[in-house]
């Protein structure tokens, strides 16, 4: 092992890295996203808090002279002011070169990369170091490319429109970043690229990171194919997963909803598997990772420990995720196609909160969450009756459906039997699923086939006074458009599917 560096006589003293106590590393910091930006970004950020749990500064001396340097701040100037806290841009390219044709062919990997971004995302880290924020950056994102030089050729181009992704591949890094600040206004202090293969591999030494999902998911172009349930998916099949495109209609923002899930299962998975406190563990992610990872110059041993040591304390909980909101799906480009035009005023203050350090999310308090079901509670229309003697109990019952979801008829009735005990719901039987989702949400009711109901279901409220609690379908997204913020922990399978 490599002897220790001398530390730079200008760094204050009390920095001086040190092995910290013994002690369980409770919060891994927000890593790369996503095989495609969840992989790289989880990869990436592995290597952060993994090189700073207590390994030794001559460990990660070695792991800092193993990444690739890239230079994606040369020459920019007219940069937006630096912000409160750290900025790092992750990107996720389409590299594949180290995985191998049988690989390839398994997990649909064919055809040549485009050498474009396959993910692009903002990771803020609070300067207290208590929160990370994760901002997707759709790929299809409308951009204008700012004036360059080509670096190879020294032919000069104009300002144009592209697909944000596409900036990689006419100018790299630098140009990525140039795009990435002159449509957000956010200064990007550290710049982190990363590709399939270290994603494959992190994803297989952590052992597999398990997903979980209330219906079958299957896409012929990446491969996926899922049934409903929880699963633990190494490298090749989370590959699939966070590449998977065509499982709903929601392309590639449903896409970025399932890598925002993975990546916070991911740093689950790293925070309770002994990753962090096993040396030798800790020593295959970093060899996983290493050979694909690229890093700015300035993001070197000294970072790498400053910041693992701050993030140490990360957890699902305390890392939130968004997508950067949409104003036009579907925005026609001249020569380049459909893209997706981000909202200027919602955008605008999103990345606002970024750069005054301020959390994306309303804090909200405690609650319990709501219970995972096959059907979506919305799709299901429901008529109450009220069965005992007591008034207004059919109106509280839906009312209180309602705001769950169901699709209440607003207008409840009287049932013939006034003296019903338990809260009874009578369904056609080719509606099982939807009735068993109401009955979810009705603990304690009894469930009554009736041929003939028909798709309304009829809920009979009783004596026993039914309380209502939340339930939801676990689909893969949102609606398109949607730019709600997903804390991490809500998004960690909890062994309620």
């Amino acid at each position: 092992m490599p002897a220790t560096p001398p530390r730079s006589p200008a760094r204050p003293p009390q920095r001086r890295p040190r092995p910290p106590e013994p002690r369980r590393a409770q919060r891994p910091p927000v890593r790369r996203k996503r095989p495609r930006w969840a992989m790289r970004a989880a990869t990436t950020l592995s290597v952060v808090v993994l090189a700073s749990a207590g390994i030794g500064h001559a460990v990660v001396t070695s792991l800092d002279a193993g990444i690739a340097r890239v230079d994606p701040f040369k020459d920019m100037k007219n940069r937006p002011q630096p912000g409160h806290g750290m900025n790092v841009l992750l990107v996720g390219t389409d590299g594949r070169d180290k995985i191998d044709e049988r690989e390839r062919r398994k997990y649909r990997l064919g055809g040549a990369p485009c050498h474009c971004t396959d993910t692009i995302m903002i990771v803020h880290i609070s300067a207290d170091r208590e929160r990370a924020s994760v901002v997707s950056l759709p790929r299809d994102s409308y951009a204008d490319l700012p004036e360059h030089v080509d670096e190879t050729t020294g032919a000069h181009h104009g300002a144009h429109p592209i697909k944000i992704n596409a900036a990689y591949a006419e100018g790299g890094p630098q140009l990525t970043v140039r795009t990435v600040e002159n449509m957000t206004h956010v200064k990007i202090d550290h710049y982190l690229e990363v590709d399939f293969t270290s994603f494959m591999k992190t994803v297989d030494v952590l052992g597999g990171v398990q997903i979980c999902t209330t219906a079958p998911m299957k896409d012929s172009y990446s491969g996926l194919d899922l049934p409903a349930g929880t699963h633990t998916l190494m490298g090749g099949e989370a590959l699939q997963y966070v590449r998977a495109r065509h499982v709903d209609g929601a392309s590639d923002l449903g896409r970025m909803k399932r890598q925002q899930r993975f990546l916070a299962a991911l740093i689950d998975r790293a925070t309770s598997s002994g990753v962090l406190m096993n040396p030798l563990r800790f020593r295959d992610v970093t060899r996983a990772v290493l050979g694909s990872v690229r890093a700015d110059k300035g993001f070197g041993t000294d970072e790498l420990l400053d910041l693992g040591r701050a993030m140490r304390n990360f957890s699902p909980s305390s890392s939130e995720f968004t997508t950067v909101p949409i104003g036009r799906i579907g925005y026609v480009v001249k020569g380049i196609g459909s893209t997706l035009k981000w909202d200027p005023a919602k955008s605008g203050k999103l990345f606002q909160a970024l750069r005054d350090d301020k959390p994306l999310a309303v804090k909200r308090p405690p609650r319990t969450p709501p219970v995972l079901v096959d059907v979506a509670p919305q799709t299901i229309r429901v008529q109450v009756a009220n069965g005992t003697g007591t008034d207004g109990l059919a109106r509280r019952v839906d009312a209180a459906l309602a705001a769950t979801g169901f699709a209440t008829t607003r207008q409840p009735v009287t049932a013939d039997d006034h003296g019903v005990r338990q809260t009874v719901i009578l369904y056609d039987p080719r509606w099982d699923r939807s009735a068993k989702t109401l009955q979810a949400a009705l603990p304690g009711s009894e469930l009554r086939a009736v041929r003939g109901q028909g798709p309304v279901m009829k809920v009979v409220a009783g004596s026993d006074s039914p309380s209502v609690r939340k339930v939801k379908a676990q689909v893969p997204e949102p609606a398109p458009g949607e730019d709600a913020v997903m804390r991490g922990d809500e998004a960690v399978c909890r062994g309620n599917v």
